[in-house]
């Protein structure tokens, strides 16, 4: 057996976390085993893999959490930060520009929302009898910012594959790469200014990231590279805590992001195919519905979807059994749906952590592509997102460039209460893959009772862009059942196969179950460099 075939889940008394790097894991398991609660946990590994994980996340970006209480209230924390006061069309098509730049300092555009989330969050872990310091949940981070890291492999590949891009941004080469080249795998990594910035918030607290001295001396690293974001921006940015979508089916209740996020997908894609019939897992009628309902589900975002203030539409309508009724209706069991719509991009990472006494979290953040924008501040060591580089110069586009907007985030944490009192928290980061990985997982383990290891493992598919790649058909693993490939060809699918057995390109995907007995379950992608940790 490989370590797919046979991948287990975690098991604990009194709490478990997972993550996709197993220093993150170990990170939040300490503050476990002190006695901290998920939400503290979560805190510690949040800022440990923003060190360690940095092509994938870091300080820069934004974040959303959802977090159930014991009382089974959950909370959702919305922690995306908006387009900075300069950052209007006018100045993007004044400075020759047709499209916002990816990669840069004008594709560093939004505040970065993230640690506002973290503030929010820690404020919730005190109200659920968290009492661990600040100093102690960023001891982790600043230790490995401090005498550093091994170069994990996912790293040092895409910093090779994105070079070209990144190189000539300004920070990036001080920060990421070795006498100008990319570093190698297992080869250590120090980041001294980031683990200045952490040991400064530690003290001061993490307000000063937007109103203090870390604020002041990022946002005079922004200006000084020509970034549109400025110190006013920073200083009136706060993460909010709003009201989940949710999602009731016959075997569950779901959970998920509000826009700007892509959440309503993810409970979409799970409702509509419940309603589809079917009663096996893993075979024709099981992915192709998934992948049917991944369609009708993204036609409705790219309608929909846009910064949570200027919606036009509410996402809880087409969560209603009505609508769900009706989009499956429109699925032909045996005919693909043409798909010629265009993919969206995104690297991320997604954790999970449940305690003992019921407290879980979904917790998502991320830098957009890998590296964002490829902005690092000398000053604070941070890297900047490139998120608002899914705003369009359009007037009429549904997201357009606006200063004060939030940009479309692929970004959203999941959440499940199952029949019979079990809690998942899920997720996965890539892209458009995550609500599809999502489904594909909780379909799995939810619906067809697949043990929660092999729920993830199992080998999956994604519908649209694989890193690197804008193609927009499906793709599966070399792994896939190859007669169920056939069919779903036969039935129009363009369809082609990964040449890995098991490929990075589906995402890491997670999960954690709090059991009503009071045992946990974590589990984490073996395609990722992580793990979950029990106590």
């Amino acid at each position: 057996m490989d370590r797919f075939t046979a991948h287990e889940s975690r098991h604990g008394g009194r709490g478990v976390i997972a993550t996709p790097h197993r220093l993150a894991s170990l990170a939040g398991r300490a503050v476990l085993e002190e006695g901290g609660n998920a939400v503290e946990a979560m805190l510690a590994a949040a800022a440990a893999i923003a060190v360690v994980y940095p092509h994938m996340n870091q300080m820069g970006g934004d974040g959303f959490w959802l977090i159930r209480g014991p009382s089974g209230r959950v909370a959702y924390i919305e922690a995306a930060g908006f387009a900075g006061a300069r950052a209007t069309r006018a100045f993007y098509r004044d400075a020759g520009h047709d499209a916002v730049p990816a990669r840069g300092p004008l594709a560093a555009l939004t505040v970065p929302g993230q640690v506002g989330g973290w503030m929010l969050a820690l404020e919730m872990a005190r109200g659920l009898g968290g009492k661990m310091p600040l100093k102690r949940l960023l001891e982790s981070a600043i230790a490995h910012a401090r005498e550093g890291t091994p170069v994990s492999a996912s790293q040092a590949r895409l910093t090779t594959e994105k070079l070209g891009e990144l190189k000539d941004v300004p920070g990036f080469a001080g920060a990421y790469l070795a006498e100008g080249k990319p570093p190698e795998a297992g080869t250590l990594q120090r980041a001294g200014r980031l683990a200045d910035t952490l040991e400064h918030l530690a003290g001061a607290g993490l307000d000063d990231y937007y109103r203090g001295d870390v604020g002041r001396e990022l946002a005079a690293d922004l200006e000084r590279v020509g970034s549109p974001v400025t110190r006013a921006d920073l200083q009136a940015y706060r993460a909010v805590e709003r009201k989940p979508l949710a999602a009731t089916l016959r075997g569950m209740k779901l959970w998920g992001s509000q826009p700007p996020t892509q959440g309503l997908a993810s409970l979409m894609i799970l409702g509509i195919f419940e309603r589809l019939g079917v009663v096996e897992p893993e075979g024709f009628a099981h992915v192709h519905g998934l992948v049917e309902a991944t369609k009708r589900a993204f036609l409705v975002r790219d309608k929909v979807v846009t910064d949570y203030a200027r919606l036009t539409a509410d996402p809880a309508s087409f969560l209603t059994p009505a609508t769900l009724e009706r989009e499956a209706a429109a699925i032909d069991g045996r005919r693909a749906l043409p798909w010629p719509q265009k993919a969206a991009r995104g690297d991320t990472v997604w954790l999970g952590a449940t305690d003992k006494s019921g407290v879980s979290v979904s917790y998502i953040q991320s830098i957009y592509w890998e590296f964002g924008s490829g902005v690092v501040s000398p000053a604070t060591g941070v890297l900047l997102q490139n998120r608002g580089a899914s705003f369009s110069l359009d007037p009429k586009a549904v997201n357009p460039l606006e200063p004060g907007r939030r940009p479309f985030h692929t970004l959203n944490p999941c959440m499940a209460e199952l029949a019979d009192g079990r809690v998942v928290a899920f997720g996965c980061m890539g892209g458009e893959g995550q609500p599809q990985s999502n489904a594909a997982v909780m379909s799995r383990y939810g619906m067809f009772g697949v043990p929660l290891g092999q729920a993830v493992a199992r080998p999956r598919w994604l519908l649209g862009r694989t890193w690197g790649d804008d193609t927009i058909g499906l793709r599966v693993e070399g792994a896939f059942d190859s007669r169920v490939a056939d069919d779903l060809s036969r039935a129009g699918h363009e369809l082609s196969v990964l040449p890995e057995a098991y490929s990075d390109t589906m995402g890491h995907a997670g999960a954690v179950v709090w059991h009503p007995k009071g045992n946990v379950e974590g589990t984490h992608d073996p395609r990722s460099d992580g793990d979950a940790e029990a106590v």
